[in-house]
Formats: structure tokens, C-alpha cells, sequence
């Protein structure tokens, strides 16, 4: 029963470090992959899944801007979804094989959203990235 609250919590801190809240679920992974006691490649899916769905609410977020963006709670400044649809705009949609990155990864994910990604389209990109990432932290954990 334990490790189902290890999973969970895993799961919980990746799916809030893809939204704009600040956590660090690289952390908690390579610390559950260094302690030997979890499988590594069941850490790398509850993560990779976690995060992955936190990038969905972002998406989410996205799509409904026009009801959102002007409130204080939003999580995305002016500045920084500009900066991202842009980036959007120019690559299109693999420039969400880099919705990993820090600082930009989120807004990236919010201006999909806002640019109406089809959901499958970014689901498949969105976890591609996010997987491997998680993958590897573990591989560097590991070694």
C-alpha cells in the first residue's frame, strides 16, 4: 500500500510540474529510481503520464484564453504565450517535441491550445517529449 502513495505522489508532482506551478518532478524521480526499492520503468510511465496530463489542462487552458487570459489566476503571462505562439506559429507543431524545456515547454503547450493542436495530434507529441525526458533522467540516474 505504501508504494501505491509512492506512484501517487510521483504522479501528483509531474502532473503539477507540467502546469505552470512550480515543482520539480525530475527530482522525485531520479530519487525514487536511486533508492532501488521502485521499477524504474513504472516510475518513468506515472511520470511521463502525470506530466503528460498536466500539459493537457495547459492545452486546455489554451482553447478557452479568451475566458481566461484576462484573469489574475492565469497562469501564463502576455509575454511569455506571445513569445511561445510565435515560436508555435514558425515551427508549428513539433516545437512541441519541446514541451519538456523549462520556461518555454508551458507556454508552449498553452499556445497549442490557443492555435486549436488537434488533441491527438498533440496527446502523441506532448507524451513523445515528455517520455523521453523521464527516460533520460532515469538512464542518468542509473549511472
Amino acid at each position: 500500500m505504501a508504494e501505491l502513495g509512492i506512484y501517487s505522489g510521483l504522479f501528483l508532482i509531474a502532473f503539477l510540474a507540467a502546469t505552470v506551478l512550480p515543482a520539480q518532478s525530475e527530482v522525485g524521480l531520479a530519487s525514487l529510481v536511486l533508492s532501488g526499492s521502485y521499477r524504474a520503468d513504472l516510475l518513468v510511465a506515472v511520470a511521463s503520464t502525470g506530466n503528460t496530463l498536466g500539459a493537457l489542462v495547459n492545452w486546455l487552458l489554451g482553447r478557452g484564453i479568451e475566458r481566461f487570459s484576462d484573469q489574475r489566476w492565469f497562469p501564463v503571462k502576455p509575454a511569455s504565450l506571445d513569445h511561445a505562439t510565435r515560436w508555435y506559429r514558425r515551427y508549428g507543431r513539433w516545437s512541441l517535441l519541446l514541451s519538456w524545456a523549462p520556461i518555454i515547454g508551458d507556454p508552449l503547450t498553452v499556445a497549442a491550445g490557443v492555435l486549436r493542436e488537434p488533441l491527438t495530434s498533440f496527446l502523441l507529441l506532448v507524451a513523445l517529449a515528455k517520455t523521453g525526458r523521464y527516460i533520460a533522467v532515469a538512464a542518468l540516474a542509473l549511472s
